[in-house]
């Protein structure tokens, strides 16, 4: 998570983000939709990695994410 902040409170929630590109995007996605509601964010941290397979192939990228953002 960022230590951007220096003083106040900070609020943090978990957020799922899903992709059927790479686990990286998942974090963008989880990021960018989370940003529609909420303002400020200042760090994410990565819980879980977790993916769907069919017939032998990765088809769907998941990751669970904390999300902080400051408490106004």
């Amino acid at each position: 998570m960022s230590h951007k902040i220096s003083e106040g409170a900070v609020k943090v929630i978990e957020v799922i983000g899903i992709s059927s590109k790479s686990f990286e995007d998942a974090v963008h996605q989880a990021v960018s939709k989370a940003s529609e509601s909420i303002r400020g964010i200042s760090g994410v941290e990565v819980l879980k990695h977790m993916a769907s397979v069919e017939d032998g192939k990765i088809t769907q990228y998941r990751v669970d994410v904390k999300v902080a953002f400051p408490v106004d």
